[in-house]
């Protein structure tokens, strides 16, 4: 009977513990690692008042599952910020591809003459923009800086930087 009391305080904790891991935002790697270790203090103090109304074993067997839920709290902490550095380094990877993709956008326009200080080509730049891989509002700033060497001709050296600025994330 106490050995069937034992284990369903034990699960009862650790499903605490998951409850409590599982319900908080996501928080970052140093604080998981905090919040797990206070989650496991906690089940271990509800465990070990539980324990100590049974016998020498049943305290041993509670102290034991006490380790397991801080070793799976952990691991559990472990595998949040590895997750998170993953996410970090494929953002940064989607960063250098769209920076990649405007390069070679403005190349192709310097390339078929569209975009030189002697040149403008207003339509084929615009159409090549709307066709392009490149996110919306990347899309919407680039027209308006041509929209703007449209406008005002003299400014075509300044309006060329800061469209190459925009499309290669600088």
């Amino acid at each position: 009977m106490s050995r069937t009391l034992i284990v369903v305080i034990i699960i009862a904790a650790i499903g605490v513990g998951f409850y409590y891991f599982a319900a908080q935002p996501e928080p970052t790697p140093a604080e998981q690692v905090q919040a797990a270790t206070e989650d496991a203090g906690e089940a271990v103090s509800e465990t070990a008042d539980a324990a100590s109304e049974t016998a020498d074993a049943v305290a041993e067997e509670t102290n034991e599952a006490a380790s397991s839920i801080t070793e799976q709290a952990t691991e559990a902490a472990d595998q949040a910020g590895q997750a998170a550095s993953d996410l970090v380094n494929q953002a940064g990877e989607d960063v250098a591809a769209l920076a990649n993709q405007g390069q070679d956008l403005l190349n192709s326009w310097i390339e078929e003459g569209a975009l030189t200080l002697e040149n403008f080509d207003y339509d084929a730049i615009v159409a090549s923009v709307q066709e392009s891989n490149l996110a919306q509002d990347l899309k919407t700033q680039a027209i308006q800086i041509l929209d703007d060497i449209q406008a005002s001709p003299e400014l075509i050296a300044a309006k060329i930087q800061e469209l190459r600025d925009l499309l290669t994330g600088q």
